[in-house]
């Protein structure tokens, strides 16, 4: 059990008149209108610093707090290892299955939580500059201050643009991944070891039945690019090194899967970047792994590169 959570909300003049309930269901819509009554009549939720009552109409500027309760989160590897620190960054190598940041049932078995208990005597907390999907293993940077956290979001932001560091101007933040793909089956046009294929990609969400929607492969997306280089392949499985130009959601496992080389394991993306319609919220299983973060220090201006052992089997690493 965690220690539970307070959400805090301002009602805007869009939600002036209506029911607190109504409001939180729409607002947090993984529970109904009637499981939202039942925590107002509990003495979950306080509007404007008082209990709220249930049949309450709100008003805009009123202040609405939830406190959530303590709950059980999902299972998660609970540990990260610390690849390189200063007084201005920080960057660990985290397990495949641990999220970076709060979200879907998560709270304390995230990143974010374990590196901000670790560090709590820092003088201010960390802050991650870039994301990583639960499932994908690897390198990820935290600032540990307010001008590294403007400088490294700058870089992570903008990967292939020109950036200014001190007095010389050279290019931003470099992230370098491995994955595992399967190999396709018929293909008329298969990879050669040793070739880079320059992927274009668009990605945008899309509809799904189960999902609601999904970031995937799809014509009128936005622009994406990722540099993917075949490094070896067998009769079963493809290794691949890829530099990303740009950071869509799950852009990785949907370029590969849109060249027809799906990550192997991967429960969600289908050959050509679409999504398996009978996909299930928050399965994992791919083997992804963010090897390399090359970027710029924020107050020396040096170039720093932070590599860990770049096999995506490594990310499942068990607690030592």
């Amino acid at each position: 059990m965690n220690h539970g959570w307070t959400y805090c909300d301002t009602i805007h003049r869009d939600a002036d008149g209506s029911s607190i309930a109504d409001y939180y269901a729409r607002r947090y819509p993984h529970d109904s209108v009637a499981a939202w009554q039942a925590r107002i009549i509990a003495g979950e939720v306080l509007r404007n610093g008082q209990t709220a009552l249930v049949d309450q109409p709100l008003r805009a500027g009123d202040r609405l707090l939830w406190n959530r309760p303590p709950w059980e989160e999902p299972p998660a590897p609970l540990h990260y290892a610390v690849c390189y620190q200063d007084e201005e960054v920080l960057v660990v190598d985290k397990p495949a299955g641990l999220p970076v940041l709060p979200g879907g049932g998560f709270l304390e078995n995230t990143l974010l939580y374990l590196v901000r208990n670790d560090f709590s005597a820092s003088p201010a907390r960390p802050v991650p500059v870039h994301r990583l999907g639960r499932g994908t293993s690897g390198l990820v940077a935290f600032a540990r201050s307010q001008h590294a956290a403007q400088s490294l979001c700058r870089q992570f932001r903008h990967p292939d643009t020109l950036s200014t560091v001190g007095d010389a101007d050279a290019f931003c933040a470099v992230k370098r991944y491995r994955a595992i793909t399967s190999i396709p089956q018929n293909n008329a046009n298969p990879v050669s070891a040793g070739t880079t294929v320059d992927v274009r990609t668009p990605i945008a969400p899309v509809p799904h039945p189960i999902l609601g929607n999904v970031h995937a492969a799809t014509p009128d997306g936005r622009p994406s690019r990722s540099l993917c280089t075949l490094l070896r392949c067998s009769d079963t499985e493809a290794e691949w090194d890829i530099d990303l130009k740009t950071g869509r959601p799950h852009q990785i496992r949907i370029h590969l899967a849109s060249i027809g080389y799906p990550l192997l394991g991967d429960p969600l993306f289908l050959p050509g970047g679409i999504p398996r319609p009978d996909a299930v919220p928050g399965a994992i299983g791919y083997l992804l792994r963010a090897y390399r973060l090359t970027f710029f220090h924020p107050v020396s201006g040096q170039t720093i590169c932070v590599d860990t052992s770049p096999d995506p089997r490594a990310g499942f690493f068990p607690r030592e």
